[in-house]
């Protein structure tokens, strides 16, 4: 069982490293549900971090369809991630008409080429997402797919999370549960949808909110629950 942790400061990082997270998804604009941060932040947390960090690649919180310059900028955040020594980036692209979009999902995999790529959250905005499963099933550069079910929090998806898990078993992807988890709800969601990773936020905070630091605590209370 791998935990991924939300950081947008160099402490949260450190202190969700210290408290035994597996790895970070770098962010900033927590309260717009993540935007990539400065160059500055990723550059010195990929520096002094020993976890994998991986990098949220977002340019604005209008959804997740993108003009022709938006995936030019992302291209160029991607490899300010590559010189910084991220492990890996974290996005996701949309039609108008919420479906997949082909060829800026192609361009931005090209431009990522090794490094870890997870598709977020834009996977729950789509109009199928067992159509879109089996989309990103085609590409094999695509370590994982970050979804809430569709739900505002996966832990009142989990028998959707727990069907895209069996869609997954046997292919390259897998599903990493997200949005609205916590000390309260992990191990009957698990119980639930046995998923191999789970990504927090609030859940792990001081206050459950993000105007407050990772509380290592809850960190290290939730490896205990789910073995970790």
């Amino acid at each position: 069982m791998l935990i991924e942790v939300i950081a947008d400061t160099l402490s949260d990082a450190l202190i969700a490293q210290e408290a035994g997270a597996g790895r970070i998804e770098l962010v900033t604009g927590l309260a717009e549900g993540g935007l990539t941060p400065g160059y500055a932040v990723i550059e010195r947390v990929c520096k002094e971090l020993k976890i994998p960090v991986n990098v949220m690649i977002r340019p604005h919180s209008r959804g997740f369809c993108y003009s022709q310059e938006d995936i030019e900028i992302m291209i160029q955040d991607i490899n300010i991630c590559k010189k910084s020594g991220a492990a890996g980036v974290v996005f996701g692209v949309l039609t108008s008409d919420q479906k997949i979009h082909n060829e800026h999902l192609n361009r931005l995999i090209h431009a990522a080429d090794g490094l870890d790529i997870t598709f977020h959250r834009a996977f729950d905005e789509t109009d199928d997402q067992f159509a879109a499963l089996e989309v990103i099933k085609e590409y094999p550069q695509i370590s994982r797919i970050l979804t809430s079910g569709g739900q505002s929090s996966a832990a009142d998806a989990s028998e959707r999370l727990k069907r895209l898990h069996k869609l997954t078993a046997d292919s390259h992807l897998k599903i990493m549960a997200g949005a609205g988890l916590s000390i309260d709800n992990i191990k009957a969601f698990l119980d639930e949808a046995p998923v191999t990773e789970v990504h927090f936020g609030t859940g792990v905070r001081f206050q459950s909110s993000y105007d407050h630091q990772i509380d290592p605590e809850r960190v290290r209370k939730i490896i205990k629950i789910i073995g970790a």
